[in-house]
């Protein structure tokens, strides 16, 4: 089972990997950010870990599951989801992963998408 640290550190350097992908941090979150506009929230706290993600095709989808909700500040209105696990919960990086891709994508302008393998 990952640890929430664990998985904190692989979908962070996950996230950092895209192309022209940077880090900053305000509020004490990491904020990854393609060109200035952020793609992915991400907040690690002792027992748990939030990631938030605009998913604007698979957003009804994530939605199913118990560990997302829209997310809140009024970015949910616009296709923004958070997923939260706490310690011990079993966490898909393989689709935490898909969802920060679908994320970029969202964001990134189309000459820095075409770097990334096709979607699925």
């Amino acid at each position: 089972m990952t640890s929430l640290k664990e998985a904190y550190d692989a979908l962070r350097a996950y996230g950092l990997d895209l192309p022209e992908a940077v880090e900053e941090m305000p509020w004490g979150h990491s904020a990854l950010k393609v060109r200035g506009r952020s793609f992915v929230f991400l907040n690690l706290e002792e027992d748990r870990l939030s990631l938030s993600m605009k998913l604007p095709v698979s957003r009804d989808f994530a939605l199913i599951f118990d560990f997302t909700e829209p997310t809140g500040y009024g970015l949910g209105r616009s296709g923004w989801v958070t997923s939260s696990f706490a310690k011990g919960d079993e966490i898909d990086l393989d689709l935490m992963k898909r969802w920060i891709v679908e994320s970029y994508r969202a964001f990134a302008p189309k000459k820095l998408s075409k770097l990334l393998p096709a979607e699925d």
